[in-house]
């Protein structure tokens, strides 16, 4: 396929056009046959410290056989006395018995006892920031709504080394366009002009060389190309996606990288973007339950109306909704700014997550009738568990505030389950608002937070999904199923649980049905049926 792809690529301060076949003749250099050597960066950088002198002696005798050097207080460790009094003595000093003669002549074994401090330096290993390299697109402009990129010329992809190393610069360039070798020599940058993919894109893979003598590590990246043309030469152009841990430009769709898949081409449909305005989000559904709320609070008088505006089951009536409409869409909007601010920094849809809060709480952030589901979101401890497992840099975040940084350290899954525990109804508490001495008995300020919390909940949602698609199909989640697919996969995972997924997956695998939304959504049944409408409603 790639023999015949017509590239530009511009290195060592000239620019070479021709077929790859061509290129990798004897005008461009391929890449070495050989891996890079990847970062090795260690040096040894002295430090000051306190250092603590003992020795170690026979009760019976007292005298010294070995003296230990510790940088800490405290009595050596185990470790210690091995290293500074040797395998002999550490054996019999480790099982020996406590010595409570009172003439302690009289104990066999050894003590260990101080002699000094004083201040001492040494020299500790340290590893330097490796090198790096980074993709990027020229001749594009980024359609922020819709996580694509615009491009009006055939578009280019850059890759940058970066050399953090004063003294050193990044001296070569190397990689793999869709299997094809490439080797920008003596420059820090390598330019190509992309040709047109399809649907799947190209794999690029690509690496820099630092003058230190070693490279960064090899990254990757997927690139789509597609060429659109209307038929009038000035109304051609082309959509761009890339798809990377080291992208620079705009971020891309979440949980794209995660599942390996491109939104569709042009961008994803209507319920997974995100608005350049904050207008945009705005709506006017007459939501009940949340109408019954403002009228509960006093915000509405619906005294006129029977019942005095609400009726059975916890909604408003038709008298008490058509009262507090005007309130109902001014509450249901307040959140629209942060929404969108949420979107730009998580890149979770801001129109997906507006959606899912009508769906679960119609924007009132309580308890639901006295439930446990808590929140915008309605955050379950369940739901709190699977944010915490599967979105590891929000646990790193939000741990520390519960429990120590040393506890924290040791990861979700190996915390013990009352710390666990702890954590889960920390989150919960985190996202509720409901407060009896606020105004309205509403915490705004914490409804406000619960936002960021249910984006990273959505996320951890998507890591998930692909999780489970990929135990059950033994491929990546990208390869079997479309990015809105996967989307409305992770609302069920949220809303029902990655058994329901699972199960529904199962079947619709067993039947040989391709994983579509419309073939995997009729065998979510019994307890998991709920999810159906749950997903059509939030994606429509």
């Amino acid at each position: 396929m790639l023999l015949l792809l017509a590239l530009t690529i511009a290195c060592s301060g000239a620019v070479f056009t021709r077929d790859i076949s061509e290129a990798l003749g004897t005008g461009f250099k391929p890449a070495s046959a050989n891996p890079p050597p990847g970062p090795d960066r260690y040096t040894f950088i002295s430090v000051q410290y306190t250092a603590y002198e003992w020795y170690l002696a026979t009760w019976k005798d007292q005298v010294p056989l070995c003296s230990l050097i510790t940088d800490h207080e405290g009595m050596p460790l185990p470790g210690e006395v091995y290293r500074d009094c040797g395998e002999t003595i550490y054996e019999k000093w480790i099982v020996q018995k406590p010595c409570m003669a009172t003439n302690k002549r009289t104990c066999t074994g050894f003590y260990i006892s101080p002699v000094r401090n004083y201040p001492a330096e040494k020299e500790v290993p340290a590893e330097l920031e490796p090198a790096a390299a980074w993709v990027s697109l020229e001749g594009c402009e980024p359609v922020l709504s819709t996580s694509t990129n615009i491009c009006e010329i055939a578009p280019t992809l850059v890759i940058t080394g970066q050399e953090p190393l004063p003294g050193e610069s990044i001296i070569r360039i190397e990689g793999t366009y869709d299997g094809a070798s490439f080797n920008c020599d003596g420059t820090d940058t390598c330019k190509f002009e992309i040709p047109s993919t399809d649907e799947d894109g190209a794999k690029v893979e690509f690496w820099a060389f630092s003058s230190y003598g070693d490279s960064s590590l090899i990254y990757s990246a997927m690139v789509r190309v597609q060429k659109v043309d209307e038929g009038d030469p000035d109304q051609l152009y082309w959509y761009a996606d890339v798809i990377s841990t080291q992208w620079t430009g705009e971020a891309v769709a979440t949980c794209s990288g995660a599942w390996k898949v491109f939104p569709p081409i042009g961008g994803a449909p209507t319920w997974l973007t995100t608005p350049k305005l904050s207008e945009e989000l705005s709506s006017d559904i007459p939501y009940t339950y949340l109408a019954a709320n403002l009228i509960q609070q006093g915000v509405v008088d619906a005294s006129s109306c029977a019942d005095g505006g609400l009726a059975p089951g916890g909604g408003a009536n038709q008298c008490g909704l058509e009262l507090a409409r005007p309130a109902v869409t001014e509450w249901q909007n307040q959140f629209d700014d942060l929404i969108l601010t949420t979107a730009e920094q998580t890149s979770v849809p801001a129109r997906l997550l507006k959606n899912l809060f009508a769906r679960e709480s119609q924007f009132w952030p309580g308890n639901y009738q006295g439930m446990d589901d808590a929140g915008l979101g309605q955050l379950t401890e369940d739901g709190a568990d699977t944010t915490l497992f599967w979105n590891s840099s929000f646990y790193e975040q939000f741990c520390p505030f519960v429990l120590s940084e040393e506890t924290c350290g040791n990861g979700y899954i190996h915390i013990q389950e009352e710390e666990r525990l702890q954590l889960r109804r920390a989150l919960v508490g985190s996202v509720n608002a409901t407060c009896e001495n606020c105004p309205l008995r509403i915490d705004l300020p914490q409804a406000n937070y619960s936002v960021g919390v249910f984006a990273h909940t959505m996320i951890a949602n998507c890591e998930q999904t692909g999780q489970v698609i990929e135990n059950y199909t033994g491929q990546i989640a990208g390869e079997v199923a479309s990015y809105e697919n996967l989307w409305k996969f992770t609302l069920v995972n949220y809303n029902a649980g990655g058994g329901c997924l699972a199960e529904a997956l199962t079947y619709a695998l067993g039947s040989e049905l391709e994983l579509t939304w419309e073939n995997v959504s009729p065998f979510l049944v019994g307890a998991c049926s709920g999810a159906v409408d749950y997903v059509n409603d939030i994606s429509q």
